[in-house]
């Protein structure tokens, strides 16, 4: 699936790893596009409604699988020309954004920097030129630096899922999980389940936004 012009570009080795995800759109299976369906029709309502769109990507300890979302919602957001995307990630409780999803997302083209030392240490990440870098630190959901009313509460692991039953301010609620990578940390497939779940979480939430670009393409013609 080639990239066309109206398109945004991406830093030069993030814009690779995009084009190779956008190649695997057709490995995504019917259950998983069905939920992102959900994702794709938040978004696109808002848009068309001339609204601004939240998501909030909500995990237990906001360590891994919510960041890594965030960040590709956002930067997918801005690859297909989407302006009035919002996007932050939260726990049921704060940790630290864990260094082996931060080089894991290094890796795929995000420009990580770490602005704040500590126990639980704030970046600032950048994926283009001329946009204002996302900053990224674990907090809870409803931590005062999230949008908190009239959001999308995207629950990304199973255990937030089933055990957050109400998250306060959100109108809509999508259960899109992954599995764990921290399940592998410090085992010989380390590197390999990191890069793998960067991936999958990228293809699926570049496809979700692919979807709103092409709707909003039909509707201009």
């Amino acid at each position: 699936m080639a990239r066309t012009t109206s398109h945004n570009s991406l830093f030069p080795s993030l814009q690779q790893t995009t084009d190779n995800l956008i190649s695997r759109f057709d490995t995504i299976c019917l259950e998983r596009k069905d939920l992102l369906k959900q994702l794709t029709s938040f978004v696109q309502q808002r848009v068309q409604a001339g609204q601004t769109v939240y998501l909030n990507f909500i995990c237990t300890h906001n360590s891994r699988r919510s960041h890594l979302s965030q960040l590709w919602a956002q930067a997918a957001s801005h690859y297909y020309g989407i302006k009035s995307v919002q996007s932050y990630s939260g726990g049921t409780e704060a940790t630290a954004f864990n260094p082996r999803a931060v080089k894991a997302m290094s890796e795929a083209g995000f420009d990580i920097a770490k602005i704040k030392e500590g126990d639980n240490p704030m970046y600032e990440v950048r994926f283009a030129d001329g946009i204002n870098p996302v900053t990224s630190f674990s907090k809870v959901y409803n931590d005062p630096f999230n949008h908190n009313k009239d959001f999308a509460a995207v629950m990304t692991c199973s255990h937030a899922d089933e055990n957050c039953p109400l998250v306060f301010g959100a109108t809509a609620r999508i259960a899109l999980t992954y599995d764990d990578p921290k399940e592998f940390d410090g085992t010989q497939q380390e590197a390999e389940k990191y890069k793998e779940r960067v991936e999958e979480i990228g293809t699926e939430i570049l496809y979700a936004f692919s979807q709103v670009n092409k709707a909003k393409n039909e509707s201009a013609l």
